[in-house]
């Protein structure tokens, strides 16, 4: 999970969706948790019990601070470790772009949680057709801000794109949501209308089998 807003009670839309998907009281790991935000959140207004894993340490230093029980390491790697179905939610959130190797992973959270949240910034959003048609430069946008040289997203993923990569890996779609937001995230809409074109992130609950 990328870093949103400090305040505490106040975390961005795209996370205040998902935590809508959470149960009361659920068990919940955070992949790629970031400074925390959302697993406080959650364990704040949810009474979630709350883990996360994070490969930056001033990030975990900072989840610690907050309360939160998070270990610092690969997520791919330490989600091993974990028993099957340990947890009700697993949340990979801004995070599946920057994985090496995607489909071990997915296929570890849905052993380890009973259901999965997955977002990531939506790469066919008309702004970045837009920038790569008329400039010819890699996008650099609000939910992609990084040049090509120093980005750590090492994968472009479209809402179309994962829909099939879930029939190609097979596992099932519960419910998906796209959303715009704006500037920085403190707000935004969910998007009906041509959601492909429209949308700056995806948003999807999933789980196991097709």
């Amino acid at each position: 999970m990328s870093t949103g807003r400090t305040k505490d009670n106040d975390i961005r839309y795209d996370l205040k969706t998902i935590a809508s998907w959470v149960p009361e009281g659920a068990t919940v790991l955070g992949l790629g948790c970031g400074r925390g935000e959302l697993l406080y959140h959650l364990k704040k207004k949810k009474k979630a019990r709350c883990t996360g894993i994070d490969k930056d340490e001033s990030r975990v230093a900072a989840c610690i601070e907050r309360g939160l029980t998070v270990l610092q390491g690969d997520i791919s790697e330490e989600i091993k470790d974990y028993p099957d179905n340990a947890f009700d939610v697993v949340i990979l959130a801004q995070t599946l772009q920057q994985i090496y190797e995607p489909a071990p992973l997915l296929r570890s959270i849905l052993r380890v949680g009973k259901k999965c949240v997955v977002s990531f910034p939506n790469f066919s959003h008309w702004k970045v057709r837009a920038m790569l048609l008329l400039t010819g430069h890699a996008p650099v946008t609000r939910q992609l801000p990084y040049q090509w040289h120093n980005t750590p997203n090492i994968r472009v993923i479209t809402l179309k794109d994962f829909r099939q990569y879930a029939r190609q890996v097979g596992f099932g779609i519960l419910k998906e949501i796209a959303i715009n937001t704006d500037k920085k995230g403190e707000s935004g809409q969910v998007i009906r209308f041509l959601p492909d074109f429209r949308a700056t992130n995806g948003l999807f609950l999933i789980g196991k089998g097709k």
